[in-house]
């Protein structure tokens, strides 16, 4: 696998038309719209800052959360956001491809930046299909003729093939942003050298994310061990004859994962002492977090790792040359059951090995407890950094390098 693709470098773009997809996704309170982490929005601002300053006349697309979500709304609120961030006027216009929008992008003069509305109020937006078939959309056929580059800067969607992500490339001149450009050349270039020994450390509670990414890791030789945590881990507990409690096995099946269980007894068969599972886990019992080894789990709510464990990975962790890690590795929002996720990061950032977190909540766990600054690389896509390490396609960057040689 290798990503050969052109970028911002490769354009001119002074006095043109750029249209450049970002993924400004961020959390918003739903009773007044009002965004409550910019982070997202900081992260893409040096690639629509660099384009504006270069003279391009900038046409930001983007999107907000999905349809029938709380936080579906309008980008005008970003608009306001990303103007301070840039320091200079950010147009909005509630239009995405219609008589409104065409019109606000003919009068962009160079080193203006216009946003469109949330493309995901296009329902053609949310269709999975071909690059060439999305090409042929109202938005790509509309838009296209007004536009002399796209540069795709949405990495966190790039595991996605929609019409805003794949259509254009299809139809324009392409490259990628500097967020698409940085994630996907730190990533390919430590899966392409990988120190060993190779620690992955897959948590959270998106169970099948994780077991794609082991079972891609582990068949392939690219990692050394596995530590899980979080729900990952209820599971392997589960699938190796561990007894968890009825709650957690309520938890499970609530979640669609059972089937998961039988997955995860046949991988730990298949790569033994490579996958490692808590030794104790943490319980809330009386308001209070406490400890139990895992031959002696009560029917609570597993909420964390246990301290036994959390020594164990840790010491793993620090031996590394390479370390993985995606999703927490119990309820971190609670201070008492955050002491496994904040230790893991800890260890993760002490380590003298590469470090990459995925996106995701493992990420905001790192910016909150102030390891950001020691992490080797957070990844601004929990789903496209997922996808990448299971091996998987990433849709938006085949079509960047198939433009990129036609």
């Amino acid at each position: 696998m290798s990503f050969n693709f052109k970028t911002i470098d490769d354009l001119e773009v002074s006095g043109r038309t750029v249209l450049v997809r970002v993924d400004i996704n961020s959390p918003v309170d739903p009773q007044n719209g009002t965004i409550l982490d910019d982070t997202r929005i900081r992260l893409h601002a040096e690639t629509i800052r660099e384009l504006s300053d270069r003279g391009a006349r900038t046409v930001v697309m983007a999107h907000q959360s999905r349809p029938g979500k709380k936080d579906f709304t309008t980008l005008e609120q970003h608009a306001h956001v990303l103007s301070g961030i840039l320091e200079r006027p950010v147009r909005y216009v509630d239009d995405i491809f219609g008589c409104a929008a065409r019109e606000s992008i003919r009068e962009l003069k160079d080193g203006e930046v216009l946003l469109l509305e949330n493309v995901r109020f296009y329902s053609e937006e949310v269709l999975k299909r071909s690059p060439s078939e999305q090409a042929e959309t109202h938005l790509v056929r509309k838009l296209s003729p007004l536009i002399d580059f796209f540069i795709n800067d949405a990495f966190a969607a790039a595991h996605r093939s929609q019409p805003s992500l794949v259509g254009f490339a299809v139809k324009l001149p392409s490259a990628a942003g500097r967020v698409m450009e940085r994630e996907l050349k730190t990533l390919y270039s430590a899966l392409k050298d990988v120190k060993r020994p190779c620690v992955y450390v897959l948590g959270g509670v998106k169970v099948d994310d994780s077991i794609m990414v082991m079972k891609n890791v582990l068949e392939k030789g690219s990692a050394d061990l596995i530590l899980t945590t979080g729900l990952v881990a209820s599971i392997f507990l589960a699938g190796s004859g561990v007894k968890i409690g009825r709650v957690n096995c309520d938890f499970i099946k609530s979640r669609g994962y059972c089937d998961f269980i039988k997955v995860a007894r046949k991988l730990k068969k298949k790569f033994g002492d490579r996958i490692l599972v808590p030794v104790d886990v943490a319980v809330c019992r009386d308001g209070k977090r406490v400890d139990v080894p895992v031959s002696k789990i009560p029917n609570l709510q597993i909420q964390d790792i246990g301290m036994e464990t959390i020594k164990v990975y840790a010491e793993r962790i620090r031996e590394a040359r390479t370390i993985f890690a995606n999703g927490p590795a119990g309820v971190f929002e609670n201070p008492d059951f955050s002491i496994g996720t904040q230790d893991i990061l800890n260890a993760i950032s002490s380590s003298d090995g590469f470090s990459i977190i995925g996106g995701g909540h493992l990420a905001a766990a790192a910016v909150k407890m102030g390891f950001e600054d020691r992490i080797g690389h957070i990844s601004s896509g929990g789903g496209a950094s997922i996808s990448l390490l299971a091996g998987e396609e990433l849709p938006a960057v085949r079509v960047l390098e198939e433009c990129a040689h036609p």
